[in-house]
C-alpha cells in the first residue's frame, strides 16, 4: 500500500484536478479534508436485490452555508462533499471519519472511491450518542487518502458517477 503524501497530493490537485473546490489549508500530511457541503434525510426504504436496487427518496434538510443541522440520537443522513474529485486510472480513495466526530458519538459511514469515479461524494452518517450533535455546513467531516493502484484496471462506470446522491 502506498498512500500519496502531501506534495504529491498538491501537485495532482494542481496538474490534474484531482479534487476540485479544495481549501488548500485542508491537504494534510497524507490526506486532505472534505467538507460538508448539504445534508439529506431520507424519506422511506430501499432495496438491494442480486439485479435491482431502490434507493431512498431523499430531501435536504441543510445545504447554506454556516446553516446548522441537529443529529438527534439515533438519526441517519446522508452528507455530500463541497470538494468533487476526479479520479485517475492509477489511483484509489478512502475515506476515513476525521476523529472529532466519534468524539462526539457519531459515526461516518463511507466506502472506497474508484478509478475513473468524477463528482462529489456522499457518505452515511448516524449518531449513536444519547444527545443531539449539531454540525455546520462547510465543517470538515473526513479526510481522503490516495493509494496507487498497480497493473491494469478498468474504470468505475457505476451509477453514482457525476456525484449523484442517490
Amino acid at each position: 500500500m502506498a498512500v500519496l503524501g502531501y506534495e504529491e497530493i498538491k501537485e495532482l490537485i494542481k496538474k490534474r484536478k484531482l479534487l476540485e473546490n479544495v481549501d488548500e489549508k485542508n491537504i494534510q500530511p497524507a490526506g486532505v479534508d472534505v467538507r460538508v457541503k448539504c445534508i439529506y434525510r431520507l424519506k422511506n426504504g430501499g432495496f438491494l436485490g442480486v439485479k435491482n436496487r431502490k434507493n431512498p427518496d431523499i430531501e435536504v434538510v441543510a445545504k447554506y452555508k454556516e446553516e446548522k443541522f441537529t443529529l438527534n440520537p439515533n438519526e441517519f443522513v446522508l452528507v455530500e462533499t463541497m470538494e468533487k474529485v476526479n479520479m485517475p486510472n492509477d489511483l484509489l480513495a478512502i475515506i476515513l471519519p476525521r476523529s472529532s466526530l466519534f468524539r462526539c458519538g457519531v459515526s461516518l459511514h463511507t466506502a472506497v472511491v474508484d478509478p475513473g469515479f468524477i463528482g462529489t461524494l456522499t457518505f452515511g452518517m448516524k449518531n449513536l450518542s444519547e444527545h443531539p450533535f449539531e454540525i455546520e455546513i462547510g465543517s470538515r467531516i473526513g479526510q481522503i487518502v490516495f493509494e496507487k493502484v498497480k497493473g491494469n484496471t478498468k474504470l468505475y462506470e457505476g451509477k453514482y458517477q457525476g456525484g449523484k446522491v442517490t
